[in-house]
């Protein structure tokens, strides 16, 4: 009996409880894990813009941008779809716009070039944004200024009410642009800003229209205010009637110098998207427009501007020290700039 006892007693305290429990136990944390885990998941993945169904695993992307299947992969970088905080930009938020900045030197015809571009019902170029100091300051105040620019957020008399497809502005060489131009190639880099170089060939004539502009924002000739450009022919004959005297020294000084930004300003843009157009070329071929609106991807149509030529007539009518400077080019790797370039 004794023996009966303590084998009852064993099976009863001893071994059931080691082989029940223990199982049962695991059982139900493996149960909670399990739960827990799921639980997790559903949590991060909606976050991450999935969405779990029961039974089935139905994945969306949230907030998904328009797409565009005409568009082609190695143009996916340079189109964007900007949300203004001022405004909704309605039926127009799925028109994809391209970012882009003309870069050029004073008086080489970017103002001209830019009422053309300007012309165009879905093309929007600000003017000279950063002839404010302060909003060139340093990098940082730059790229802000970028930024809402290219936000569609920047109010000016360029601000389409069409579909904007096309955003920019015109920017100076020596407007903050080489000084900061490290950080300003890699901003254009990362947000696909596409260049457009507008340059001058001939620069006696640039030289000529700085020197005629300066005088007229000393003598305010038209009725007492000045003009940098003119939409009448009868204005830009008076403004033509000053003949600058050249000191030829600063002449040679400025020639070396504007070369020399040109060519660093190509060097260090080199890495980005950009076209490079001259003056001359678009004055001679206005068919050279079409390779720009081809450059931005937009609709072809014709281009016009109000803007009227100034000086016209051949530079040694032009020139008040004509023999002199004449005599100084001549045999130099500036000769080229004695000739006429254009034939209006």
């Amino acid at each position: 009996m004794v023996e009966d006892c303590s084998l009852v007693n064993k099976d009863a305290f001893g071994t059931k409880p080691h082989k029940k429990y223990p199982v049962l136990l695991r059982t139900v944390v493996l149960t909670l894990v399990m739960i827990s885990s799921i639980y997790i998941c559903s949590i991060c993945l909606k976050q991450n813009g999935f969405l779990i169904s029961p039974n089935v695993m139905r994945v969306e992307i949230m907030n998904e941008p328009c797409r565009r299947p005409d568009i082609p992969a190695s143009e996916l970088h340079y189109i964007h779809y900007p949300e203004p905080t001022t405004y909704n930009r309605d039926e127009c938020a799925c028109t994809p716009v391209r970012y882009f900045a003309i870069l050029s030197m004073q008086r080489s015809g970017s103002g001209w070039f830019e009422t053309l571009l300007n012309s165009h019902i879905n093309i929007s170029s600000n003017g000279e944004i950063f002839s404010v100091k302060e909003r060139r300051s340093n990098i940082s105040t730059i790229t802000a200024t970028l930024d809402k620019v290219y936000n569609l957020d920047w109010y000016s008399s360029s601000s389409k009410n069409e579909c904007t497809g096309a955003v920019g502005l015109k920017w100076m060489l020596n407007q903050g642009l080489m000084r900061n131009h490290e950080g300003i190639v890699e901003y254009f880099q990362n947000r696909g800003v596409s260049a457009i170089f507008l340059l001058r060939r001939n620069l006696l004539r640039r030289w000529v229209s700085i020197l005629a502009n300066s005088h007229d924002r000393e003598a305010k000739q038209l009725n007492g205010t000045h003009k940098a450009h003119v939409h009448s022919r009868h204005e830009a004959d008076i403004l033509a009637r000053y003949k600058p005297l050249i000191d030829v020294n600063k002449l040679i000084v400025d020639f070396k110098q504007t070369s020399k930004w040109c060519a660093d300003a190509l060097h260090y843009f080199n890495g980005t998207r950009h076209i490079i157009l001259y003056y001359e070329d678009l004055i001679l071929n206005r068919t050279k427009l079409v390779d720009v609106l081809d450059f931005l991807r937009m609709p072809q149509r014709e281009l016009k501007s109000r803007h009227v030529k100034i000086h016209t007539r051949p530079l040694s009518d032009q020139i008040e020290n004509w023999d002199v400077v004449s005599q100084s080019l001549e045999g130099t790797e500036y000769e080229s700039f004695l000739q006429s370039d254009y034939g209006k």
